[in-house]
């Protein structure tokens, strides 16, 4: 059938020109040198923005990180949103000298909530007029020491809108954590990297990222409220014209999930959040794409294209047009193959990825050699395993569910 047909030849050439992006980006990203910004005066104010819910084992951890500084202490204020905390996590945080703001919400439950939520607070009580522009970090995690003044000269080069390095704290505790953990280290260390040798632009990551206070009172405090807040954040201020920047010499370190099960729960989220994301800007991605030649929304629409659900709509068009006898059983077995074969290059694909990745970041990575080669093997069953995450994302309502976070 004609549809079908067209459906091969659309999955075809997205995947096709998804890899040789990739491995555009990877060559690019070990040809050219990558973008330094000059020293800039560590004369601007920020306010770092944290959303913690029921983290007063980790969160004490990022404070200490930020008060630490290279960058003047004094240039920077901590907000938190203690959001439906049941432990101590508010007190523990006003003890550090943070700014402070519990909420209490059942019906609105996730981080897009709750950021909204302080920065209505600030805005409204004249707090955020002082900053010249807003961090957004998760309550586990580390910073360099020079993170903010690394991020500072990024900012005052020019960028409205930045994201950094995403390191992780315990690649090294299983096959669960270096996965998620070496995707972050692939896309800094690749992608956006590469994006910004392209000039074009990048995508925040869900922590470490900043934005200009004019970015801020342009959306009205924090507007984003999909699963993936991040995502639709990236894709509106692309829509709206402006480069998202990235600063590889600002380290921040995150805790990677340590189960399957916490894992697939959180990989699920974001699942259904593209989905969204997708829904409500893809088209005018491409229209803008078309219209104004932007290849940050080709390459941003590539990202968020739900390939899972084009696949999974291809398989039952082919068994009901089997069963209705418009097409033969052995038709679809033969196209079949070609999938297979194409499915064992990727794994292999994958794993080489996972290599290149460990061997151009050697000196960031916390793991053994013996541990690595481990992780690239295990890396395509971490990938491969989106597939099923993918397919019940399309029918399931994952909400927003803490994780765990033991501190290291």
């Amino acid at each position: 059938m004609a549809l079908l047909a067209f459906i091969d030849v659309l999955l075809g050439v997205l995947g096709t020109v998804g890899m040789i992006y990739q491995v555009v980006c990877v060559l690019a990203s070990f040809v050219a040198k990558p973008q330094k910004f000059p020293e800039a005066p560590r004369n601007k104010r920020y306010a770092v923005l944290i959303s913690a819910r029921n983290e007063q084992n980790v969160v004490g951890n990022l404070i200490d990180c930020i008060h630490n500084q290279s960058y003047p202490s004094e240039l920077i204020d901590i907000w938190m949103v203690a959001d439906n905390c049941t432990d101590d996590t508010a007190g523990l945080a006003r003890s550090k000298g943070c700014h402070v703001i519990e909420r209490f919400d059942q019906t609105q439950i996730g981080k897009g909530y709750a950021l909204t939520f302080l920065l209505n607070h600030m805005i409204d009580s004249g707090a955020s007029k002082q900053y010249d522009a807003f961090f957004v970090f998760d309550a586990d995690n580390k910073l360099d020491k020079e993170y903010f003044a690394q991020m500072n000269n990024a900012f005052q080069s020019g960028f409205r809108i930045l994201t950094s390095f995403r390191n992780s704290v315990n690649f090294d505790d299983n096959w669960v954590s270096s996965g998620s953990a070496l995707w972050f280290v692939r896309e800094s260390r690749f992608l956006n990297s590469s994006r910004m040798i392209f000039g074009s632009s990048c995508h925040v990551g869900g922590t470490g990222f900043m934005f200009s206070r004019e970015i801020m009172e342009r959306n009205s405090g924090w507007k984003f409220h999909l699963l993936t807040e991040d995502l639709e954040f990236t894709m509106d201020s692309i829509l709206h014209g402006d480069r998202i920047g990235y600063c590889g010499t600002a380290i921040l370190y995150d805790e990677q999930p340590v189960t399957f099960k916490q894992s697939w729960r959180q990989r699920l989220r974001w699942s259904r959040g593209f989905l969204q994301v997708f829904r409500y800007y893809g088209p005018a991605l491409v229209r803008r794409a078309i219209k104004e030649r932007d290849f940050s929304c080709v390459d941003l629409t590539l990202l968020i294209c739900p390939f899972t659900a084009l696949s999974v709509i291809r398989t039952v068009l082919a068994g009901v047009f089997i069963a209705l006898g418009f097409v033969s059983l052995q038709s679809q077995l033969d196209s079949m193959n070609f999938w297979i074969v194409g499915g064992v290059a990727s794994v292999l694909g994958m794993m080489l990825l996972a290599a290149i990745t460990c061997i151009a970041e050697r000196d960031k990575i916390d793991a053994t050699n013996k541990e690595l080669v481990a992780y690239c093997l295990s890396f395509p069953i971490y990938l491969l395993s989106y597939i099923p995450i993918s397919f019940q994302a399309m029918f399931s309502k994952p909400g927003w569910k803490p994780i765990e976070h033991r501190g290291r």
